[in-house]
């Protein structure tokens, strides 16, 4: 199919914003994402009109495609006919796990309102990723202690992953247009268990980033259950205390939030 027959099928079935539906058009650089899962079990989420489902039919082995839209959902059975392709309709989020068993790899030109929700998803897992995604998210995956863009998912994703920075991918490539461009990146999973707690004292730290993380701990307080006397108290005892959390490294961060978790014996 060419560009002008992606159009006219989004056109003709109508595009839902609401679920963030903005279409890849660009078979080059579907093909170029298909290259990560040649020979491998893939799972993608939402395959939308399939420009890179047909792609991925191509080179990989196994596809495991999830889309919730129940009109893309009927359109892809019709059109896609491949004996690797296993097309799921539903909430990816609320899929059972053994739906994925076996998969090696997630290749998917996500909708940017899940970008969040997929990160933590994979963090559970420990599969790499190919995820085409909006490129001020993409920055804050990517960013350094002391820049502005470091934050919560900075540090999170720097914990989990080796972030790759693959390419840009601009907005004219995808329909509806969207208002931003994307990028591609490629994560590869590291050994590191966070639990939620972990994440949670992570976040609440980086809620006050630009302040001494004695003051962050303190302006924490109702997020530990814990009362600001006593927050004052355990803030004394953490390394970098006079530091501020958006200038320390991920490791420093989840040592000082490993730390917090002991101390509270929060579950």
């Amino acid at each position: 199919m060419e560009r002008s027959d992606y159009i006219n099928v989004a056109r003709n079935l109508g595009v839902h914003r609401s679920m963030g539906q903005n279409f890849l058009l660009n078979s080059e650089i579907a093909a170029m994402e298909s290259n990560y899962g040649k020979g491998m079990t893939v799972i993608e989420l939402g395959p939308g009109l399939g420009i890179l489902t047909r792609e991925l039919c191509r080179s990989a082995k196994k596809v495991i495609a999830v889309e919730k839209d129940e009109r893309l959902f009927g359109m892809l059975g019709s059109e896609l006919k491949s004996k690797k392709l296993r097309l799921i309709m539903g909430d990816f989020f609320e899929i059972d796990s053994s739906e994925f068993d076996g998969a090696q790899i997630m290749i998917s030109n996500i909708p940017y309102e899940l970008s969040s929700k997929v990160i933590y998803w994979l963090g559970s897992r420990e599969i790499p990723a190919l995820l085409c995604i909006q490129k001020e998210f993409s920055a804050h995956m990517l960013a350094r202690p002391g820049s502005r863009d470091y934050s919560k998912l900075s540090v999170v994703s720097s914990l989990k992953f080796n972030v790759h920075n693959i390419r840009e991918v601009p907005a004219g490539n995808f329909y509806p247009r969207p208002r931003v461009d994307s990028r591609i990146v490629y994560l590869v999973p590291k050994k590191v268990v966070l639990d939620p707690s972990i994440i949670r004292v992570i976040s609440l730290i980086m809620n006050h980033k630009k302040k001494r993380l004695r003051n962050a701990v303190v302006d924490s307080a109702d997020g530990l259950g814990i009362g600001k006397v006593q927050a004052r108290k355990l803030a004394q005892t953490l390394d970098h205390s006079d530091e501020r959390p958006f200038q320390l490294e991920p490791s420093a961060i989840l040592e000082i939030a490993e730390r917090i978790r002991k101390e509270l014996a929060l579950e």
